[in-house]
């Protein structure tokens, strides 16, 4: 069955499936390889049918299991090169053939599936969002990006599903508990979107054409998946976008599948 779901989203790890006329990857491996398969196994598939993995950075809450489910089901790995430079040293010995590397900015065909890696802004070595086309449809995945420039902006418009990044409640996080060097990071051009950032981003990305909004990578101690739902929803509701009949407006679970959508 086609599929998008989102196995588990949040600032502790991160996995996305998506199957399309036969061809199955994983949107990185944030968790241990126990932990995939498990999730995978949740929405009924099995890491022995996967394709290949795509990475979006080296961070180990969206790497962590690259390297155990690489050489334990035979698996290629996708990323570009200053990803690879950085995953080298964490994931362990890949069989050369399942080093694949990509340049950031153009197009692979994989499988039924055209991939677009595109820059984004995180304090990463070469970190990217990716685009997906699949028969008419069209899947943006964008967290761990501290802003959105005119280029993202423009190439990801007119998508039918939008994994966005929600990292944040910008007040939150000020008055949090974390260190102030942290909090400047998070803050920063190269650190993660707020609420307010994602709703700004979504007001101008969508078209009311009930798109499917899922919001991601929320930080268990400046979110909750409730403020921050409520905030995009009010953004994008004070600019006339009915929320209830335009768009489907969900967050991700921290914890389990979500999102799951058949294509």
């Amino acid at each position: 069955m086609d599929t998008f779901a989102i196995l588990s989203s949040g600032s502790s790890g991160n996995s996305l499936f998506v199957e399309y006329k036969g061809t199955k990857i994983l949107i990185d491996a944030g968790f241990s390889a126990k932990r995939i398969e498990y999730l995978l196994g949740e929405i009924g598939k099995s890491p022995k049918e996967l394709d290949a993995i795509f990475v979006t950075h080296e961070h180990a809450d969206h790497s962590k299991g690259l390297g155990t489910m690489s050489r334990k089901h035979n698996l290629p790995i996708y990323a570009n090169n200053g990803t690879w430079q950085s995953l080298v040293k964490n994931c362990g010995k890949i069989k050369e053939e399942n080093i694949k590397v990509f340049d950031t900015g153009k197009f692979l065909s994989f499988g039924s599936m055209d991939i677009l890696p595109i820059k984004i802004h995180h304090d990463a070595k070469e970190p990217v969002g990716y685009i997906i086309y699949i028969g008419n449809k069209k899947i943006t995945m964008l967290t761990d990006t501290g802003i959105v420039d005119e280029k993202i902006a423009y190439e990801i418009k007119g998508s039918d599903i939008y994994y966005m990044e929600a990292n944040h409640d910008l007040e939150a996080l000020k008055r949090g508990p974390y260190p102030y060097p942290l909090k400047l990071r998070v803050m920063s051009n190269m650190g993660h979107l707020s609420n307010d950032q994602s709703a700004e981003v979504l007001a101008d990305a969508l078209e009311g054409k009930r798109e499917h909004v899922y919001l991601g990578h929320l930080s268990e101690t400046n979110n909750t998946p409730e403020l921050s739902r409520l905030t995009v929803d009010n953004y994008l509701t004070s600019l006339g976008l009915d929320t209830k009949k335009d768009i489907v407006l969900d967050v991700a679970d921290r914890h389990n599948p979500s999102g799951i959508v058949k294509l």
